[in-house]
């Protein structure tokens, strides 16, 4: 049985769509998969996601002790849609040591609710971009057994703002996280027999601390001098697997853990009013099952299902108006000569949830999705 690989394109592994949510920040899924391929290899990638996020505020009905009235306030789309760009560059140093250079956005933030006078989150919005450069080193140990590892440079920066009833005496809070750079890294190892086009492959990426310089005001007032804020983007574990199971079929899946709780923001002055930071998030766990099948030496697809469970009830951050989410993922992939085309197509189901301040749920977000298109060209040289 010849070794098979799929031919996915470049699709996020998404959570939500754009923003922080319950089931985290994550929008690439740190995926590696460049180490594994034969020879000398070059790759971009470009992916765009359509988001389709919104919700209706919750109010007390008359005499009622909670909250769970609905309002007839709605919000339009809060998320917004994304573009991810992905290169990679493989080079195979000897027999034994391969060099990998990876570079894109990991992690990412865009939510903004339309400004509704009396309403609970209206003008409330949260930002942030990281992009993370890869430098990752292969080694053989022999025909079955490898291991890999790196150094991971992150650039990141970010913005929230807090408006509407539910933030009460806080509404009209602003931060700004300026620009910072830290560094982290990855190490994993793989266990491959060829012949069957087995692969077992275990990979963990450190958290990556920044010390943002920060900027915080209360309806356009400074708040006074603000310490650095300490913000991490999580460590995460994938584990990838496949097998052939019949000559040109392959089973493929990965089980991805997210360590989401590491990823707070509390800058000194809002947290000394509040008792409280500004995200909150909940871990997860993606889990991913698929199928290809090799149709001629040129052509190639699959289809896969992505669950993303995610710990904790359905009340989550207004910043994070989503709890879990189920997907399915089409790709296929041409190759003409040294050449690889592929292009992809993936639906997302996104989670019920009840964005909730002090434990109260303020607004319900239901019936939302995601739509993603991903295209990928690679090189052999």
């Amino acid at each position: 049985m010849k070794a098979y690989t799929t031919g996915l394109a470049t699709l996020a592994c998404l959570g939500l769509a754009g923003g922080a949510q319950a089931g985290g920040i994550d929008r690439s899924g740190q995926d590696i998969a460049l180490i594994f391929e034969e020879g000398n290899y070059a790759e971009i990638g470009f992916a765009r996601t359509w988001t389709d996020v919104g919700g209706d505020d919750l109010r007390q009905a008359p005499g009622a002790p909670f909250f769970g009235y609905d309002s007839g306030q709605g919000y339009g789309d809060v998320a917004g849609d994304f573009d991810l760009l992905r290169f990679g560059l493989k080079y195979d140093v000897n027999d034994k040591l391969s060099v990998i250079f990876l570079g894109g956005e990991d992690y990412g933030v865009d939510v903004s609710y339309p400004e509704a006078a009396g309403s609970m989150f209206g003008g409330t919005y949260a930002k942030a971009d990281s992009y993370t450069l890869s430098l990752v080193g292969r080694y053989h140990i022999d025909s079955n057994f490898s291991l890999h590892g790196g150094l991971r440079y992150q650039r990141a920066d970010g913005s929230i703002g807090l408006s509407g009833l539910a933030y009460g005496k806080v509404a009209g809070y602003e931060v700004d996280l300026d620009s910072d750079e830290a560094w982290g890294y990855l190490i994993g190892g793989a266990y491959e027999r060829k012949d069957i086009a087995l692969r077992v492959a275990l990979t963990y990426f450190s958290e990556i601390a920044h010390d943002f310089a920060t900027t915080e005001t209360l309806n356009g007032a400074s708040l006074g001098a603000s310490e650095k804020t300490r913000v991490k983007t999580p460590r995460a574990v994938n584990l990838d697997l496949q097998t052939g199971v019949a000559p040109d079929w392959l089973v493929f899946g990965q089980i991805r853990w997210v360590d989401h709780s590491q990823f707070t923001v509390e800058p000194e002055v809002f947290t000394a009013l509040t008792n409280t930071g500004l995200v909150n998030l909940d871990d997860s766990v993606t889990y991913t099952l698929g199928v290809g099948h090799r149709f001629s030496d040129s052509f190639s697809g699959s289809l896969a299902y992505i669950y993303d469970q995610v710990d904790g009830d359905s009340l989550v951050s207004p910043l994070a108006p989503t709890h879990g989410s189920q997907a399915l993922r089409v790709g296929a992939k041409y190759t003409i000569g040294q050449v690889d085309l592929s292009a992809g197509l993936r639906y997302t189901w996104l989670g019920d949830a009840e964005a909730q301040t002090a434990e109260i749920a303020r607004a319900d977000f239901s019936g939302n999705e995601a739509v993603s298109v991903g295209v990928k060209v690679g090189y052999r040289f």
